[in-house]
C-alpha cells in the first residue's frame, strides 16, 4: 500500500532491470511515476536502459500512488482476506478501516488519465498533425499490426506520443475498471474478465492506445493491447 514507502528489494531491482531490457528499443515521449520510492526506482531503471528515451523527465505524481489499505497496510494478504471474510465481503471489494474505497481510487485514476490526455494533446498535437493525423487529434491508425504478438512493440504504429506510466498492482486493477466501465475500453478477444480485473504482478505491463481530440468534451476512446504481460520475467523464473 501507499503507507509502506520502501525502496525496491534485490528481486525488485532485477525485475525492473528485466523490464528495462524488454522495453529498451521503445521510445517514450513522456514518463510518469507514482511518487513512492519503489515506483520511482523502477521508472528510473527502465529509462536508464532505454536507447531512445535518455533525458526524458520522470514526472512523479501522487495520483499514481498505490491504494491505501488503512489498518491493513504492510500486513500479509491473508490477514486482509480474513478481515474481509469477517465483514462478509470478498477481498477485492473490501475496504479496511482507514483505507481508500474503490471510488476514491477511481477518482484519482480518472483525474490522472484526463490530465494525461490533455498534457499529451497539448505537447504533441502539432507533431501529430505533421505526421498526417487529422487536425486536433492524436491517435493510432485503426489497422491490424503486422508484427507477431508477444513483442515489446505490440500495438505501436508510427512515431506517435508514447507515455510510460509506472504505478502499483491494486491501483492498476482499479484503473482497468475505469477503462472498461467508463471509457468502454476495447479488450483483446482472448481475455477473460477475471484476467482483466486481476491485480497486476510486480513489473507486469499493460498497454493502451488512447485517442483524444482537441475541443471535444467527450471521454477519450481507449483500446487495450495487452494486460499484465510478464514475458520479461521468464528469464528470472528460469534462474530459480
Amino acid at each position: 500500500g501507499q503507507g509502506v514507502d520502501e525502496p525496491l528489494s534485490a528481486l525488485g531491482v532485477r525485475q525492473a532491470e528485466a523490464a528495462g531490457q524488454y522495453l529498451k528499443d521503445l521510445k517514450f515521449t513522456n514518463v510518469f511515476s507514482s511518487d513512492l520510492q519503489r515506483a520511482k526506482q523502477t521508472a528510473d531503471i527502465i529509462i536508464q536502459k532505454s536507447r531512445h528515451s535518455h533525458g526524458v523527465e520522470i514526472v512523479c505524481d501522487h495520483r499514481l500512488r498505490e491504494k491505501s489499505f488503512g489498518i491493513a497496510e504492510g500486513k500479509p494478504v491473508n490477514e486482509m482476506k480474513n478481515m474481509a471474510k469477517a465483514a462478509g465481503q470478498l477481498c477485492p471489494h473490501f475496504t479496511p478501516p482507514g483505507g481508500e474505497t474503490q471510488e476514491q481510487v477511481r477518482s484519482r485514476v480518472r483525474d490522472f488519465v484526463q490530465s494525461l490526455c490533455q498534457q499529451m494533446l497539448s505537447e504533441h498535437l502539432s507533431q501529430s498533425g505533421r505526421q498526417g493525423a487529422p487536425e486536433g487529434q492524436i491517435t493510432v491508425p485503426d489497422e491490424e499490426d503486422p508484427r507477431p504478438e508477444g513483442l515489446p512493440a505490440d500495438g505501436l504504429l508510427g512515431p506517435l506520443p508514447h507515455a510510460l506510466v509506472v504505478s502499483h498492482g491494486a491501483y492498476m486493477r482499479d484503473t482497468m475498471k475505469y477503462f472498461v466501465e467508463e471509457l468502454q475500453c476495447a479488450l483483446p478477444p482472448h481475455l477473460k474478465m477475471s484476467q482483466v480485473f486481476s491485480a497486476c504482478p510486480n513489473t507486469g505491463m499493460c498497454r493502451f492506445v488512447i485517442t483524444v481530440r482537441r475541443g471535444e468534451k467527450l471521454l477519450p476512446a481507449a483500446q487495450c493491447v495487452f494486460i499484465n504481460r510478464t514475458d520479461h520475467l521468464e528469464a528470472l523464473c528460469e534462474e530459480k
